[in-house]
């Protein structure tokens, strides 16, 4: 049976087909999650089950006018969003294919050089069971602007399947909403030296290192993230080197000039818990803490929290001088284990009891950290201060700025609009104040009814501004007071000899000579006269 020769089976069959597409509508395999946020950009990142170009709608004050498309037409997504404001909150979805998930929010980075920041730490958490996911769970309270991982991110071996089961599935809440800025620990590195954590995550990268090391700023906050899986000689040389990681971090280090300077990664130089100190990271790296004002060390490895002295090269420093605290932040969620020893005398604070992250904040010169537990419980905390140069005020950031030729006209009238955006990056939507809408940084809108009409440009960083266009009716300089309404009243003549009376008509030759001129509205009783007239023979 042919279904071209029955219209109404061929309808069926497309009404079925239709439906069945509405019934394997796209899931999301992997939740969205933040990657590389900055102060003007974010990149999000998600997974689905079926091939898809999917969109980010995002915008700032709860709303998301805002779309960006992935620029992928598979399952796996990164989409970046550009032109964002500095320090402002934004609130997305994803939706695409069917799929549409629920609003979450983020805040970006600050304008670098703002003195105050506030961020989590934590490492050993990769498990997927419940102490790791109470953890998370008691971040996410505390709201931090970015998350540091410190390694051992998904246990055992960080496979594919580990990645997603022990890390996205437990954390998506918390990495919906917090940037995720992670190093390896060694457990990444059983599976083909950390290959499927690098290939699950978008991290800043360094020229030498790629994602393995690299650095950003945030605030006034200098971070270092270092692998020290590849500094004691987990990988191959062709993927990293001890050699090419030092050269960087010390340049790297040398070049910052931010307040303050973090550096973390997963091996503990100093450590009484079950592995011990990392003797090659101390060696290797402890000189250059030193040597370029690093404030704080973090660490994991040990599945405990401890909390060095303030150490000068392989000892406490000195009353006076200045040393470089390093911690062991290592109860995100895999067993605790006990000490390998009694309490050294360097070491100032240990716990192994308690599972929990290290929440900080640095305000100005002053750096506050605490050890949360799950339960609401402060373990630990401690202040470091230094004495900051004065802060020069930053210039004012650029605002969106419009333009317009042709504010003012008859209908059909038409107006030319120029948009100055704060960057190069950033799009910019219309919107006309008729129910009609454009994008670009240079339209052209026709108004057909006279009014007056308020026009808004929105940049994607979220700036507004507006203008207005009057169009008065056709040949009046009358302007309504809202679109669509005619100018209501009397006229007044326009100056000239015939102030609106026809010229009389001529017997002589000439220009006017057998023809008058009749102004439009006169001629359309006499047209609508005729017609009835003509109706009515008809009916005859």
């Amino acid at each position: 049976m042919h279904l071209a020769k029955v219209p109404a089976l061929g309808a069926l069959a497309l009404a079925l087909t239709l439906t069945t597409g509405a019934a394997h509508a796209a899931t999301l395999t992997r939740t969205p999650y933040l990657q590389r946020v900055g102060p003007d950009t974010a990149t999000v990142a998600f997974r689905l089950d079926t091939n898809c170009s999917p969109e980010v709608r995002y915008g700032i004050n709860g709303a998301t006018n805002l779309v960006a498309r992935s620029q992928a037409s598979g399952r796996v997504h990164a989409v970046v969003l550009t032109g964002l404001t500095p320090g402002a909150e934004y609130t997305y979805l994803v939706e695409g294919c069917g799929a549409k998930t629920e609003p979450k929010r983020f805040s970006t980075a600050p304008v670098p050089g703002t003195r105050k920041v506030r961020f989590a730490a934590v490492g050993d958490f990769g498990t997927g069971g419940k102490s790791q996911k109470e953890v998370a769970a008691a971040m996410l309270t505390q709201q931090p602007e970015l998350f540091v991982a410190l390694g051992d991110n998904a246990y055992s071996s960080g496979t594919e399947a580990e990645i997603q089961n022990n890390l996205f599935a437990p954390m998506a809440a918390l990495l919906a909403e917090v940037p995720f800025f992670a190093v390896a620990g060694n457990h990444e590195y059983v599976t083909n030296a950390s290959q499927p954590y690098l290939d699950n995550l978008y991290l800043p990268t360094s020229p030498s290192g790629g994602e393995r090391y690299y650095s950003f700023d945030w605030g006034h906050v200098h971070f270092v993230g270092l692998d020290s899986s590849c500094a004691i000689g987990l990988a191959s040389k062709d993927l990293c080197t001890l050699e090419a990681q030092k050269k960087w971090v010390e340049a790297d280090l040398a070049a910052s000039t931010a307040d303050w300077k973090v550096v973390y990664f997963h091996h503990p130089p100093w450590s009484s818990g079950e592995h011990g100190s990392q003797l090659l990271m101390r060696r290797e790296f402890g000189p250059l803490f030193e040597r370029y004002g690093v404030d704080l060390v973090l660490t994991g490895h040990d599945h405990n929290y401890e909390r060095s002295h303030p150490m000068l090269g392989n000892d406490r420093a000195p009353s006076g001088q200045r040393g470089v605290p390093y911690l062991v932040v290592g109860g995100g969620g895999a067993s605790l284990r006990a000490f390998s020893a009694s309490q050294p005398a360097w070491s100032a604070k240990r716990n192994n009891t308690d599972f929990g992250f290290l929440d900080v904040t640095v305000i100005e010169g002053t750096l506050t950290a605490q050890l949360r537990t799950p339960k609401g419980g402060v373990i630990d905390s401690f202040t470091l201060t230094k004495q900051l140069a004065p802060r020069e005020d930053p210039p004012p950031a650029a605002k969106l700025s419009i333009d317009v030729e042709g504010e003012r006209g008859n209908a059909p009238h038409q107006a030319f609009f120029l948009a100055t955006p704060p960057s190069s990056d950033t799009t910019v939507s219309w919107d006309f104040g008729d129910g009609q809408s454009a994008e670009g940084t240079q339209v052209t809108h026709l108004y057909n009814e006279p009014g007056q009409y308020t026009v808004t440009a929105t940049a994607s960083n979220g700036d507004t501004a507006t203008t207005q266009v009057a169009v008065a009716e056709a040949d009046t300089g009358e302007v309504p007071t809202t679109p669509g309404t005619p100018v209501t009243g009397t006229p007044q003549p326009s100056p000239g000899p015939s102030q609106g009376t026809n010229p009389p008509l001529s017997d002589e030759g000439g220009a006017s000579a057998g023809c008058a001129t009749v102004p439009m509205g006169a001629l359309l009783p006499l047209g609508a006269l005729a017609l009835a007239g003509l109706l009515r023979r008809r009916r005859r």
